[in-house]
């Protein structure tokens, strides 16, 4: 008898506005399955992010069939797994942690192919020569490799910490061949902004509590498609200044919809409906915060 019953969570920080459990949950109400999906918010609890092996033994010993795992603990949970699925490993950051028989815990990255299918269906057309994306953490791994992926020519990850911009080309390159990513520091952003192609935001900045801009507005220009990977709010400054600059924008509800789906796969076995999850996501992002349920 196939299994009906679910629960699964999202450890991160400052996790409180994510509309994960709603978009699960209401996906798993169409499909008939009971499904609860809970908030693991390491801010809520006081415990540092390095915290995760232990939440993670937790929610294992209490039945979790699997866990999401978002800002700041997607590289730091890899540690604490018993296995990593392909891409997971390649890209050295896990977004969804499967409970397999035995307890077993198995750590997937979900980002990838989220991302990538909402650039296909957002900025369908969008030249890729020259991509210049903000951020080198665990959602910057996973946007960078899913932009050279879908063809990009070349990447330049900006990041303030400079070791960590570094390796992130490092690795990119030995994957994807030599030159096809360089590192930079956020004072060039300037000069290379007014060569791209594109720009992919990849920081926490935008989200409810981390609220502004990622970099000085002045250096939007039309022309510059912008794509975002926050979606709480759904609109964030820098997706409403670039759209009234005239940049062609895609929001971050797309990668949340199509990460969510796969994640939704690997927790149920079951194929999640997209475009149902993609009108939910529309719905949900113009309901205030503490009426989402």
């Amino acid at each position: 008898m196939a299994k009906d019953s679910f629960l699964v969570g999202l450890i991160g920080s400052g996790i409180g506005p994510s509309l994960s459990p709603a978009l699960h949950e209401r996906e798993a109400d169409r499909q008939g399955l009971r499904y609860l999906y809970r908030l693991i918010d390491i801010d809520v609890l006081g415990v540092p992010p390095e915290a995760v092996g232990d939440l993670l033994r937790a929610a294992r010993d209490l039945g979790f069939d699997g866990l999401n795992i978002t800002h700041p603990c997607k590289q730091l949970v890899i540690e604490h797994l018993d296995a990593l699925a392909p891409q997971a490993e390649a890209l050295g950051a896990v977004n969804t942690v499967v409970f397999e028989g035995g307890g077993r815990a198995v750590g997937h990255n979900t980002d990838v192919t989220g991302f990538a299918a909402s650039f296909a269906r957002g900025l369908r057309d969008a030249p890729l020569e020259r991509v210049v994306q903000l951020g080198a953490g665990g959602a910057g791994a996973a946007v960078a490799h899913a932009t050279l992926t879908l063809g990009a020519e070349r990447v330049t990850v900006v990041d303030p910490l400079a070791d960590r911009a570094a390796d992130l080309a490092g690795s990119l390159n030995r994957y994807f061949g030599e030159g096809r990513a360089v590192a930079a520091t956020p004072d060039r952003l300037a000069g290379l902004l007014a060569d791209a192609d594109g720009l992919v935001h990849a920081t926490p900045t935008g989200m409810a509590a981390h609220p502004g801009l990622p970099l000085p507005a002045e250096l939007l220009r039309p022309g510059l498609w912008v794509a975002e990977v926050v979606y709480r709010p759904l609109e964030t400054e820098l997706v409403r200044t670039a759209r009234a600059l005239g940049c062609a924008v895609l929001d971050g509800g797309g990668m949340a919809v199509f990460q969510a789906a796969d994640a939704f796969r690997l927790f149920t076995g079951r194929e999640a409906d997209s475009v149902r999850m993609l009108a939910d996501i529309a719905a949900l992002a113009r309901v205030p915060e503490r009426d989402v349920v």
